[in-house]
């Protein structure tokens, strides 16, 4: 039996939603809808880069068709990789940070519910781990209101 090769792909991106909230930062989380892929696990908005798309531009798309959110300010926060057993490939996830102003959410038919929470709820709510890692590293990253001394570096848009 031929199994192919397993190859690693930029393939999705993931977006941690966030706004100022007191003297911190809250994140939007959005829980999975019935008959789709994971039902009812929350997640940060996730999606897959298109073809001739650049990472940064599917981010972008991705909040808007999952939430209905523009992005004020987006930074590069880190990379993940998932494997993908059914496929044979290592998917490596872009995840970003995306500063929003407006909190006013419009859900997509992939998502049954979203709410604003704090950094440590919604590390708690999360269903996958690695979630929490990089929401984490967004706002350590972001402490200061912004990516600081490295700002040049993280800040895309």
């Amino acid at each position: 039996m031929f199994r192919p090769m397993t190859e690693a792909r930029v393939a999705t991106v993931d977006v941690y939603p966030l706004r100022r909230h007191a003297d911190g930062w809250q994140t939007l989380v959005l829980q999975r809808a019935a008959h789709t892929r994971c039902t009812d696990a929350w997640e940060a908005v996730h999606g897959h880069i298109e073809a001739g798309e650049r990472p940064e531009d599917a981010a972008l798309r991705e909040m808007r068709e999952e939430t209905g959110l523009g992005v004020e300010r987006l930074y590069n926060v880190t990379v993940q990789p998932f494997y993908l057993h059914t496929m044979a490939i290592v998917t490596l996830a872009v995840a970003f940070a995306g500063v929003v102003d407006d909190g006013r959410v419009r859900l997509s038919p992939e998502h049954a519910r979203a709410e604003w929470l704090s950094v440590e709820e919604a590390a708690r709510r999360y269903a996958w781990p690695r979630s929490a890692i990089a929401l984490r590293e967004a706002v350590y990253l972001l402490r200061e209101g912004d990516g600081g001394v490295v700002d040049d570096v993280l800040r895309v848009r």
